[in-house]
């Protein structure tokens, strides 16, 4: 049995566009409209899970698609960081968000450390290949980084250089224990 996963990554928002960490905004008025002219688009799917955020359930909605929240599928928690920009935290903890891009264990925010994001979505993969038929998600792009280390075996230190751009598709295929990877396809529109 061949297990397929497509990982859809979420319209624009505010916060994406100004390097804010995930403050439940919502997609703005160019991401809505991105995503409703790729609504169709996407293959069939036995299942369709959504990460929590708003702007994940939004751009599902906008895609058309009627979702399940998946808690174990949610971006990674920035703890006392959430709502505030990159530039503003380094400007206030420069060191904190040093430690925080090099150490892959590091948490100086009180949320969720690299590390934890990748194991997290590594056991649901896990469960996720035993899954007959295709399973869509829409998620954030931590989660797609996420997963992309965990199929490819990467250090959880690459979860930074992987680049996730809004409304792609990041397709695996699973068979035999192991995960095949298409990577960034971007949704066309109908």
């Amino acid at each position: 049995m061949t297990s397929r996963v497509l990982l859809v990554s979420p319209a624009t928002s505010p916060s994406l566009r100004q390097a804010r960490f995930d403050d439940g905004d919502a997609i703005d008025a160019g991401g809505a409209a991105g995503a409703r002219s790729a609504a169709g688009s996407l293959p069939a799917a036995a299942r369709v899970l959504l990460s929590p955020s708003r702007r994940c359930r939004q751009t599902a909605s906008a895609l058309g698609l009627d979702g399940v929240v998946a808690a174990e599928l949610a971006g990674l928690d920035p703890g006392r960081w959430r709502g505030r920009t990159l530039e503003e935290v380094m400007a206030t903890e420069p060191e904190a968000v040093g430690r925080w891009l090099t150490d892959p264990g590091c948490a100086p925010h009180g949320g969720e450390s690299v590390r934890d994001v990748c194991e997290r979505v590594g056991r649901w993969l896990d469960t996720a290949r035993d899954l007959d038929g295709r399973t869509l998600a829409v998620v954030e792009p931590e989660v797609v980084r996420a997963a992309v280390v965990q199929v490819l075996g990467l250090p959880a230190a690459g979860f930074w250089r992987l680049d996730v751009p809004p409304l792609t598709a990041t397709e695996l295929s699973g068979r035999a224990g192991r995960w095949n990877l298409r990577l960034g396809q971007p949704l066309a529109a109908r």
